[in-house]
């Protein structure tokens, strides 16, 4: 189906009256409603003159209908009305976007590391080499200290513990027992 001009006329003319795309879709055959929206907006015809919005419905009062067997109820009062309605909920604060290559905030921390694994880690970081990610190599210990972004970030370089890519103290902070890991999900 190719847009000719007939149709772009026919288009824009049932827009104009405010026809639905779907009955513009329907009423010009072979083309689907996405079509019509994206050719309305292709010819930049998206703004309609003769749609109202809500606020503007409301503000128009309603034809009034008489009805003599029933008497009209009164309105309810603004103070008995408004204590009806929970207030609504505050919205949760938003996290705060962190720009690239900015350090991240310190973050509250799921793992309990015990205080004497802590001792020992302090400890051998100051024994550690401080390698950059360059110098690093299968026997090193690969424990990053600092922050990537900043030119103070090293990692451990002591030699690893067998088959671990970490010095022992290190290896004792990431690898946990199986049983404390699961008790902390409960």
């Amino acid at each position: 189906m190719s847009w000719t001009d007939e149709r772009v006329e026919l288009l824009k003319k049932m827009w104009g009256e405010g026809q639905s795309a779907s009955q513009i879709a329907k009423e010009l055959g072979g083309v689907t409603r996405n079509a019509v929206i994206g050719k309305v907006h292709r010819l930049g015809l998206s703004n309609r003159a003769t749609t109202t919005t809500k606020t503007e419905n409301k503000a128009k009062p309603a034809p009034k209908v008489e009805a003599k067997s029933k008497p009209t109820p009164k309105p309810a009062e603004p103070a008995a009305k408004a204590a009806a309605e929970p207030a609504p909920k505050p919205l949760p604060p938003r996290k705060q976007i962190i720009p690239a290559g900015q350090p991240l905030p310190p973050q509250p921390s799921a793992n309990e590391i015990s205080p004497e694994a802590l001792a020992k880690v302090s400890a051998i970081e100051k024994k550690a080499k401080r390698l950059s990610l360059m110098e690093l190599t299968e026997r090193t210990c690969k424990w990053p200290v600092g922050d990537p972004a900043t030119e103070d970030f090293w990692f451990c370089g002591l030699p690893v513990q067998q088959g671990k890519p970490y010095c022992e103290a290190h290896v004792g902070v990431a690898f946990q027992p199986m049983s404390s890991r699961r008790d902390r999900r409960r």
